[in-house]
């Protein structure tokens, strides 16, 4: 199996990313994170990448484990209040993951977040890859409102971008 996974990872084209995501999604994606941060005072990533570098596959990394890593690169961490959120695709796996920096996930627990992949996942597998993200980010969006309210000039401080990363 392990040498499978392999193979389907280092064979996957690139393009694959722009095919699930072409830039109208992209495009919407960006606007919908925007949208979400004037409503908290936290700040989301999309991430999307296709296959894992051989490095990772070789060493059996999940997708969890690989978010846990494009967190940290990206700086998902690096907000003054410890609001990070990051939202992973591993489209080649089939696998979502989200990840909250400390000061979200001491408020929200990590069944809720799980609950938000497993509906992507299940849009995702009708093909429809632009409402499954934009969707997770709305119900991402109604937590962190809850926990974490926009306070007075909350979308003059954009502490992360907003436009999705492919990798």
């Amino acid at each position: 199996m392990k040498l499978k996974r392999i193979l389907k990872h280092l064979l996957a084209p690139h393009w694959l990313a722009r095919r699930a995501f072409p830039p109208p999604a992209m495009k919407a994606i960006e606007a919908a994170i925007a949208a979400s941060e004037r409503q908290h005072a936290s700040q989301l990533r999309f991430v999307v990448e296709v296959g894992l570098p051989l490095a990772d596959l070789w060493r059996g990394v999940s997708a969890r484990e690989r978010a846990t890593e494009v967190f940290s690169r990206l700086r998902v961490w690096d907000t003054e209040h410890n609001s990070g959120v990051l939202i992973y695709v591993q489209l080649i796996d089939r696998r979502v993951e989200i990840l909250a920096d400390r000061g979200i996930a001491a408020r929200v627990e990590q069944h809720e977040w799980d609950a938000i992949c497993r509906g992507m996942e299940q849009a995702f597998r009708s093909k429809d890859f632009q409402r499954g993200v934009v969707g997770a980010i709305e119900k991402a969006s109604k937590l962190l409102i809850s926990h974490f309210p926009s306070s007075s000039g909350n979308d003059k401080f954009n502490e992360l971008p907003d436009a999705p990363v492919v990798l």
